[in-house]
């Protein structure tokens, strides 16, 4: 018998229907339809098909292995397994463009600059001239309060200690999320409409199956789709991200 068949008739003897099924899996009734006829095309990939045998076999009270096993000597076998360094390592780094701030600094070595020169030209002119000079001076003066900085965009902000993290999923994505000492924060799927946030120290490191149907806002910036639909993203974010584009 198929694993099809045996999911059906395992719902069956079970006494379930299809809506029953679907809403103890949270699973289309449709996908649970063509996965009892033996159709896939409608999980989305390998790793949706194995998990939604496993979900429908554990809801009609059978046992899951010795079906996502036959699937997988159908399908090509098993996926390989990858090492941490692999997985966390971004093979496309993401840029990520922030409108830059005015340069204060420039604007403060400008006003500087004729600061000094008004001063050496007192010193010169001795100070016979000192209203002569004030008047000369007066109008050179005037522009650099223009480019005064306030106080509080001079003093720099201190850095961040933490990294936050937090993601929204617009279509369904597996995810992965450690923190830098390996610690598995989420492991399995998120589902549309749904968000989750982490904070770590140092680090959070990211594996995410679905790049294009998620939305990331790190450290406050909401950073937008970090890939393409259906494209696996590494991503590891620290206290100082988004980094400049």
């Amino acid at each position: 018998m198929t694993i099809g068949g045996t999911l059906a008739k395992a719902r069956q003897e079970a006494g379930l229907s299809v809506p029953q099924v679907a809403g103890r899996t949270r699973i289309r009734e449709t996908v649970i339809q063509a996965i009892e006829r033996d159709d896939y095309s409608m999980c989305g990939g390998d790793f949706y098909a194995r998990g939604h045998i496993r979900s429908i076999a554990r809801a009609t009270g059978i046992d899951p292995e010795p079906l996502v096993q036959e699937y997988d000597d159908a399908h090509g076998g098993a996926p390989q397994a990858i090492s941490a360094r692999l997985a966390f390592e971004a093979k496309t780094p993401v840029k990520i463009l922030e409108r830059r701030s005015p340069n204060w600094s420039a604007a403060m070595a400008a006003a500087l600059v004729l600061i000094v020169a008004y001063g050496i030209f007192r010193v010169v002119t001795g100070p016979d001239r000192h209203k002569t000079a004030e008047r000369a001076a007066a109008p050179a003066a005037t522009p650099s309060a223009t480019v005064r900085p306030s106080h509080t965009a001079a003093v720099a902000q201190a850095p961040r200690k933490e990294v936050t993290v937090r993601l929204k999923a617009k279509r369904a994505s597996w995810l992965s999320v450690q923190d830098d000492k390996g610690k598995q924060l989420f492991s399995g799927v998120i589902r549309p409409g749904q968000s989750q946030e982490w904070t770590a120290k140092k680090h959070i490191r990211l594996v995410i199956g679905n790049g294009g149907g998620v939305r990331l806002t790190v450290n406050g910036k909401d950073v937008g789709s970090p890939g393409q639909d259906g494209q696996v993203v590494r991503l590891d974010l620290g206290p100082k991200d988004p980094q400049k584009g």
